[in-house]
């Protein structure tokens, strides 16, 4: 079953972004993910503020697709360096409705 990934990031230094970007895309691919949103237009319409200045929606083939990349020693330091440099939130949501 389909799965993505939903972040919430706000750099708190920049340092570590552009040493991030491409390896990580390529960490992904590797663990049949890709991008389908990595914006920072975005607007909160409803609920209490959760700001965040950029938003980030990924597509798995499955749950443990995504759990795989966040577990693999290739991404271990980029998500270091990301955790120390911003922010951050990240789900892992599987495609379904539960409520159907």
């Amino acid at each position: 079953m389909t799965a993505y990934s939903i972040l919430a990031v706000t750099p708190t230094s920049e340092g570590w972004i552009p040493s991030y970007i491409e390896p990580v895309g390529k960490i992904i691919a590797k663990h049949g993910g890709k991008y389908l949103v990595r914006t920072t237009s975005h607007e909160q319409v409803e609920g209490a503020d959760s700001p965040a200045a950029l938003r980030i929606i990924l597509e798995w083939p499955d749950r443990q697709a995504a759990l795989n990349f966040v577990n693999d020693p290739d991404y271990a330091p980029y998500l270091k360096a990301r955790r120390e440099g911003s922010d951050s939130v990240h789900f892992v949501v599987e495609g379904k409705d539960d409520l159907a």
